[in-house]
């Protein structure tokens, strides 16, 4: 079983009259993020955040200034995230009836093993607006190995020097995204634990220094 999955986070800035933003996305149903993804096989962290930027925001006119540093984390008790696409199994048996997919990096609660499968649950939430409620939930049988139990997350400063609206929306994953312009000196909330990942974000004065 892999031991961990790799991840990728990316601050992309940009600035304007002597202020420096940080573009943010809002989730439909799950609120305020920074753009972020899940490396791939046969990627490369810097290439894994590439590829997820153009998907996610649409823009062109990036450049990646800095790898910034990475953080690892090991999943709580009784969660795991997805290390390959894999199958789902209504039983702890590749024979058995497989009725959906899981694809790589989803994270999932591990409920029970048996026969070198797990059977956990993917579910999705509704957040937006408060109380949120579980909108999907998939529950079946996966190959151990197609589990991982930590994450390393790498963050990655990109800068933007093109055009573009204030806010426009991408339609990718499945969902809608509205993308913006947010100041670096009034960030709005964001979602949990993304809030966290902004200690590895340059203070304002030393994005200057990157200029």
């Amino acid at each position: 079983m892999p031991t961990i999955v790799e991840k990728v986070t990316a601050f992309i800035t940009r600035k304007r009259e002597d202020k420096h933003y940080l573009l943010l996305f809002e989730h439909p149903n799950a609120g305020i993020q920074i753009p972020a993804g899940t490396v791939e096989s046969d990627e490369t962290p810097e290439a894994a955040v590439v590829r997820e930027v153009t998907e996610e925001t649409g823009l062109r006119s990036l450049s990646v200034r800095r790898y910034l540093d990475y953080g690892e984390s090991k999943l709580p008790e009784g969660q795991r995230i997805i290390a390959e696409p894999t199958k789902v199994y209504a039983r702890p048996d590749a024979t058995s009836f497989d009725w959906a997919h899981l694809r790589k990096g989803i994270p999932v609660a591990l409920l029970r093993k048996a026969a070198g499968f797990s059977q956990v649950t993917y579910e999705e939430f509704d957040r937006v607006p408060d109380p949120g409620y579980v909108t999907l939930s998939i529950t079946g049988w996966v190959p151990d190995e197609a589990l991982a139990a930590s994450t390393r997350r790498h963050f990655f400063h990109l800068e933007f020097d093109g055009r573009s609206e204030e806010r426009w929306t991408v339609f990718t994953d499945n969902h809608r995204f509205v993308l913006f312009w947010a100041p670096l000196s009034a960030l709005p909330e964001l979602i949990y634990p993304q809030n966290e990942w902004l200690e590895f974000l340059p203070e304002p004065f030393r994005l200057l220094k990157l200029k």
